[in-house]
């Protein structure tokens, strides 16, 4: 399937600063894309450049057949923009702004009118829309964002944290509309909301020092993390130390951990050799050997910590660096 949007060698440079370093990749039509990094990571530079809103310094950004570049109305009449904070004119009324949002795509008379109502029913935007914008909550005017970027129903979408400052009802309906609307359309999403990924994205990419440093599913991110297939069990207190031997003398075990004693009962993680499934041979030990087991469930491993090790490891080798140096000293 030919990509909707395609980024070859991206790079914006500030002065001596290169916030985006000649990234490339692209989103094909159904594909919802978690687009992840810390602050300052070049995350929104990016997705300005994407909309034509800041010029790169080099590389392209195609959105379906048009370089954003060298067709920027063809372009951008393909896409619906959210950007970072969702900034609206804040005296305006949320309907007054939304059908000037829609005046400007072109639309007119019941087709817009449509479009407004479709809107504001899926953003549910009926309690405030004649209350000017600035006395909007935070999480009010994210979803009017939202509803302006979705009003001329786009193929493209690019979204910066669409649901930040949300409650979790208002959260829920934000996802549920991306999920709705995804089979059409090429969607990024920009999140630092890493339970975000598992709940709306098909693929994640994470940006880091304005690289990126991966890309893949959900599950395949999960999996190089140090819990990905790692089994949880707790087990009664009196049969703790026979557990604990028996379980790492399991072939496929590299190592158990001992976790909490509460109320007469033990947990242990234990760590499967090279990522290896190892639940079934866990719970057949524990059947085996008659242990009354109170919890038993494997991981698919941990988003957040993967986060971590690709985005502080230059950090903390730094650290190690200096450190080093000033023992040399």
């Amino acid at each position: 399937m030919a990509p909707m949007i395609e980024i070859e060698n991206l790079t914006r440079r500030f002065g001596l600063f290169t916030a985006v370093d000649d990234i490339s990749f692209s989103v094909p039509r159904g594909e919802v894309l978690g687009f992840l990094g810390p602050n300052g990571a070049g995350k929104s530079t990016t997705m300005r450049m994407i909309v034509g809103f800041l010029r790169p310094s080099a590389g392209t950004v195609r959105i379906g057949d048009f370089d954003i570049r060298k067709q920027p109305i063809k372009a951008k009449e393909m896409m619906g923009y959210m950007p970072e904070g969702a900034p609206g004119y804040p005296d305006m009324m949320p309907r007054s702004f939304l059908d000037f949002a829609a005046t400007i795509r072109g639309l007119r008379g019941k087709a817009k009118e449509h479009a407004i109502d479709a809107a504001v029913a899926k953003l549910g935007l009926e309690p405030v829309l004649n209350q000017p914008i600035e006395t909007l909550s935070k999480g009010f005017r994210r979803r009017v964002g939202v509803a302006q970027a979705i009003l001329h129903d786009p193929p493209v979408l690019i979204l910066d944290e669409p649901t930040d400052g949300l409650d979790p009802n208002q959260k829920h309906q934000v996802r549920t509309l991306i999920r709705e609307m995804a089979s059409e359309k090429a969607i990024i999403i920009s999140t630092h909301i890493l339970e975000e990924v598992n709940a709306v994205c098909d693929r994640a990419l994470i940006i880091d020092h304005g690289k990126i440093v991966a890309d893949g599913t959900p599950g395949t991110l999960e999996s190089r993390s140090k819990f990905h297939n790692a089994v949880t069990i707790s087990v009664a207190a009196d049969t703790a130390r026979e557990a604990q031997k028996a379980l790492k003398a399991l072939p496929k075990v590299a190592r158990v951990e001992t976790g909490s004693k509460v109320d007469g009962v033990q947990d242990y993680m234990i760590f499967p050799k090279e990522g290896a499934a190892i639940v079934t041979e866990v719970g057949d030990l524990a059947r085996d050997r008659g242990w009354r087991v109170e919890e038993l469930y494997a991981e698919r491993g941990r988003l957040d910590e993967v986060f971590r090790s690709l985005t502080i490891g230059d950090a903390v080798a730094m650290s190690k660096q200096e450190k080093g140096s000033r023992a040399r000293i």
